[in-house]
């Protein structure tokens, strides 16, 4: 007997699959230390601000998608947030470079039946629509070549440096070995001094200051200012509270940085 080939929109796979599947992954993103929908820079400078987009059609990813995408931005140091199916890419005149491997995405719907419709048709009442959620596999234009010129372009990038003085002067005052450079932010209480990347790597200029004032509120920690317990474990309630308490040190003075 011959098979006939289910429609597209049928799902081919348990939808726990899928969901576990991208829970792994953003705990793996968590356990490299990197969270994408916190950390506001990318691994280069030039990536522009803003959510994921399709650069074919202009739409923005929604959802967990998001999370999925920023994080392979900040993972690969990728200089767009435009993304194509291996499809749309030839669509789009080009083609994704041999030897490069895509991001997998999901997609979530819901679709009636034909068993339903006929159903509803004889019975009357509401049709049961039954949710899918189905992967598939996204580019970025940066594993692309070819592309015509013309698709939904990325903003503008941003300026070298935007200068906040009264930023900067609380930097100067705080009297904390500061340093500029490489693509992490943190803070050494063994050795007492600050080190994040440089203005140019954040998607939004004014984060590179939270960023500073961050690192920063963990300095007064140290034995020579507070003395806070700054040897505590990820997921301990001091690293919690360590946290809360570097989250209002940036918080409360961005208020006047805009």
């Amino acid at each position: 007997m011959r098979k006939t080939r289910k429609p597209s929109n049928t799902p081919t796979e348990p939808r726990a699959n899928l969901y576990d599947e991208v829970t792994t992954r953003i705990v793996a993103e968590l356990e490299a230390g990197r969270i994408p929908w916190v950390q506001p820079w990318g691994r280069s400078g030039g990536t522009g601000p803003g959510l994921p987009r399709n650069a074919l059609t202009a739409r923005n990813y929604s959802g967990v998608n998001v999370l999925i995408l920023w994080g392979a931005v900040i993972e690969h140091g990728w200089p767009s947030q435009s993304w194509l199916t291996f499809k749309q890419a030839i669509e789009a005149g080009g083609a994704v470079r041999k030897g490069e491997h895509g991001t997998t995405v999901v997609y979530a719907d819901r679709f009636i039946p034909e068993g339903e419709k006929v159903r509803v048709e004889r019975e009357g009442g509401d049709a049961k629509a039954i949710p899918f959620l189905k992967r598939f596999t996204v580019f970025n234009v940066a594993q692309c070549e070819g592309l015509r010129t013309g698709l939904a372009a990325d903003p503008a990038p941003l300026p070298e440096r935007e200068i906040v003085p009264v930023a900067e002067a609380v930097i100067a005052a705080s009297g904390v070995d500061f340093r500029i450079g490489g693509h992490q932010a943190f803070y050494v209480p063994s050795r007492d001094f600050v080190q994040v990347p440089p203005q140019p790597a954040f998607f939004e200029q004014i984060n590179y200051y939270r960023t500073c004032l961050h690192e920063l509120t963990h300095a007064t920690g140290h034995p020579a200012r507070l003395g806070r317990n700054l040897t505590t474990s990820f997921g301990s309630k001091d690293y919690a509270r360590e946290e809360l308490i570097a989250l209002s040190g940036q918080s409360a003075p961005c208020l006047t940085l805009h």
